[in-house]
């Protein structure tokens, strides 16, 4: 059996009773006290979320911003220094790599932070396309740790340890001292990732501690997350979908001389139509089918859970186009039985970042 990676917060999850489980090749906390105190804490104060599992990669040289643009479908080359672009990570035919966020740090010098469960994948993509590009592509993953602090005060708290950050838009990235910040998450709410050393992140969790910034795990991040309505790589991303399939049309810059997988994309129409479901009763899980007004199967939940904002089940769910229905009624068949859902265009849940 593989022995599971540890983060270098492992022995504060578990001084703090964490519940510790299997995750993406690395043992980290699902919850420490429970999942509705830990979302609502990020709702409406503060929470903080070790994120260290995730990767980080560095391009720097004259051809960075080139190289990087030809990687990803959104727009990196016209994007002002100190911005952050989320964008998919396509292939050729316009199936999706990776997910993953693009951070402009200097005319030359770029950071990408990608999925836990790709890191290997996705640095192998990379190093593949990245002949002939006058820049450097390394692997810096075990170098950092990673914090994300969310929540309507994570502002508040930050500033009170770091007295100089500077102003920080939605979606942009500082360097300052031993730290890269970022205003961005994963929750929809206001809220900061802090990259640093190992050493460094551990001091900057026990200050986040003495302010009594509540300790969020995986569970609530994943609930916090579908509430917004985020995509997740291995649910309503894979290597079998594009990102026309998964409601992700708007990072696709068709209008760029050129990026791996642009002719694909810009030919292909795509096989689903990714749908937000609220659920009357039960809890839609992942895997569970969508049926139409007749029954018949026309679609799947990539994810579902208990909305804790609504009380309600909520599900994101892919559905054949082919197969949409006229009337837009869908069904959840949860363990047999068909359960009524609304359709809804908005998030489940308006976030309050910045």
């Amino acid at each position: 059996m593989t022995e599971l990676f540890r983060t270098s917060l492992f022995s504060e999850h578990q001084k703090l009773g964490a519940k510790l489980v299997p995750f993406a090749g690395w043992k980290m906390p699902v919850q420490y006290t429970s999942v509705k105190d830990e979302a609502l804490a990020v709702r409406n104060n503060v929470g903080v979320f070790d994120v260290s599992h995730m990767g980080e990669f560095f391009i720097e040289g004259t051809d960075a911003v080139d190289f990087v643009d030809q990687l990803v479908t959104n727009d990196i080359a016209t994007a002002p220094i100190g911005k952050a672009i989320y964008s998919p990570l396509c292939r050729e035919d316009g199936t999706v790599v990776d997910d993953l966020i693009v951070y402009k740090l200097a005319e030359n010098r770029i950071m990408i932070c990608v999925n836990a469960s790709n890191i290997e994948k996705d640095f192998s993509w990379m190093q593949s396309k990245h002949s002939g590009f006058k820049c450097s592509l390394v692997n810096r993953s075990n170098d950092f740790s990673l914090l994300a602090i969310q929540g309507p005060k994570s502002e508040e708290i930050l500033r009170d340890i770091f007295k100089d950050l500077p102003a920080m838009e939605y979606y942009s990235v500082a360097e300052m001292g031993k730290f890269i910040f970022a205003r961005t998450g994963y929750t929809g709410e206001d809220g900061f990732e802090v990259f640093g050393t190992h050493e460094e992140i551990k001091k900057l969790w026990n200050d986040f501690m003495e302010r009594k910034v509540t300790p969020c795990g995986l569970a609530a991040r994943d609930v916090l997350r579908l509430e917004v309505c985020y995509p997740l790589y291995g649910h309503e991303l894979s290597d079998s979908v594009t990102p026309l399939d998964a409601a992700l049309g708007w990072t696709v810059k068709l209008n760029k001389k050129s990026f791996i997988g642009k002719n694909a994309l810009a030919e292909t129409k795509p096989k689903y139509k990714l749908v937000k479901l609220l659920v009357e009763k039960g809890i839609p899980r992942e895997g569970y089918k969508i049926v139409n007004s007749d029954h018949k199967p026309i679609g799947t939940v990539t994810s579902g859970t208990m909305s804790v904002v609504l009380n309600q089940g909520i599900a994101f769910a892919q559905v054949e186009i082919a197969n949409f229905p006229k009337d837009e009624v869908f069904f959840v068949d949860i363990r047999g039985k068909f359960y009524n859902t609304t359709l809804t265009k908005k998030a489940f849940v308006t976030g309050g970042h910045k």
